[in-house]
């Protein structure tokens, strides 16, 4: 299970899982060699798993200031079967496909009517991951849903995506939170004297509990409520959503929790991540890097908590 979220100009996610699979901060530079083949590249930087020196992005940006996340949509996703005439992508590649090629949103969708997701897994050791998509740009985000029926693809007002059930029914379920407000409620009794006896009253019913409708519901109200679009901000809001260890067996011993948090500066290509156990917010600079080499630039993912001692 996952948050992902684009505020201001920061794209990002929490990543929701039983178990690491020893993530990296991986550069693909302009020139790296993914198992497709282009004409052009744009560098991408994002959190990875690295299987001999071949990405699996979970969610990335590129140098241009488009980014992606892929989100378990387990039940609901259907790949499909080769077809002549159509770019056929396997979804591990689906990331790189899309950030490699296109520098916002509506050359990603011209790419889009074109692609077909094939059920193809990368290897043996790593099956096709049920999943759908965020992508935005500075300015807007859609979503993408391959499903039985075909490939969907939605504008996204919130800037927010979870998990189960589709797109179209979170959006429709926001309609049962219509009455929040960050204000002070006022009394519809009549005559009965009520008090607000609390501040954020005007809150009450909204959900928190960790089921990805009440994650979508929470984290679409808080950020539309937000007073600012900072990158401080957009942690604060992804930790609202965020899971704790114990509180969502998956199975006896095993309990999902997040991982990390990642937020990505669209403008500046920064890419920042919080972890588990590691409160701090670490920061990988794409530009400072050379983006016109081939060879992939890791960096390892901090888990070991630093603490700013004072005395």
């Amino acid at each position: 299970m996952c948050t992902a979220l684009k505020h201001g100009h920061f794209f990002g996610r929490n990543l929701d899982y039983e178990s690491s699979y020893g993530e990296q901060i991986a550069i693909a530079p302009r020139q790296f060699h993914f198992n497709f083949s282009l004409n052009s590249q744009y560098a991408l930087i994002g959190m990875a798993h690295v299987y001999e020196g071949y990405p699996l992005y979970y969610d990335a940006m590129n140098e241009k200031g488009l980014a992606m996340a892929g989100l378990n949509f387990v039940g609901n996703t259907k790949f499909y079967k080769e077809k002549e005439g159509k770019d056929n992508i396997a979804p591990y590649e689906f990331i790189p496909w899309i950030l490699c090629q296109c520098a916002n949103i509506e050359e990603a969708k011209e790419k889009l009517n074109r692609i077909n997701l094939i059920d193809q897994a990368f290897n043996e050791y790593f099956p096709v991951a049920e999943l759908h998509y965020m992508i935005s740009d500075q300015e807007r985000s859609i979503v993408v849903e391959c499903m039985e029926d075909g490939m969907h693809i939605y504008e996204n007002p919130v800037d927010v995506l979870t998990n189960n059930p589709t797109f179209p029914m979170q959006m429709f379920h926001l309609n049962n939170y219509s009455y929040l407000s960050n204000k002070q409620p006022e009394n519809t009794f009549g005559q009965i004297d009520l008090q607000n006896y609390s501040r954020g009253m005007g809150a009450l019913g909204l959900p928190g509990d960790a089921s990805s409708m009440s994650r979508f519901v929470r984290a679409s109200f808080i950020a539309q409520q937000s007073t600012s679009d900072d990158f401080n901000q957009f942690f604060h809001i992804l930790h609202s959503v965020e899971q704790q260890k114990g509180i969502c067996e998956v199975k006896e011993g095993a309990y999902e929790y997040t991982i990390y948090s990642s937020c990505c500066d669209l403008d500046h290509g920064i890419y920042m991540y919080s972890s588990y156990t590691n409160h701090q917010i670490n920061a990988v600079h794409l530009f400072h890097e050379n983006l016109d080499q081939k060879d992939l630039i890791l960096y390892p993912f901090i888990e070991q908590e630093a603490i700013q001692s004072q005395n």
